[in-house]
């Protein structure tokens, strides 16, 4: 069997408001959860648990989404200054 080769390249990542993005999903997890516990009886009489607690692990996993998100940016942004002040220095020395 041949080996598959790309025909193109691939795109470049998107990036936007990932840390936005991420709080909203965990915000909308931990809503549902809220909303599903007046029902938690209904939910146990049908063997339906799992639907609550699935919202309750999405809320917490958000949680952990957001320390991500939150460093990978801070990360990203102090990759971006150093390489400008690199940039900067580099064409300060090839003035002088």
């Amino acid at each position: 069997m041949a080996k598959w080769i790309a025909k193109h390249e691939a795109p470049e990542p998107l990036e936007g408001p990932v840390v936005a993005t991420v709080t909203g999903g965990t915000i909308l997890w931990f809503a549902l959860f809220v909303v599903q516990l007046p029902f938690y009886g209904w939910f146990a009489d049908r063997g339906q648990l799992w639907w609550v607690w699935t919202c309750a692990a999405g809320g917490f996993l958000g949680l952990i989404g957001i320390w991500y998100v939150r460093g990978r940016e801070a990360a990203l942004k102090r990759h971006a200054d150093a390489a400008a002040q690199a940039r900067q220095e580099s064409g300060g020395a090839a003035e002088a």
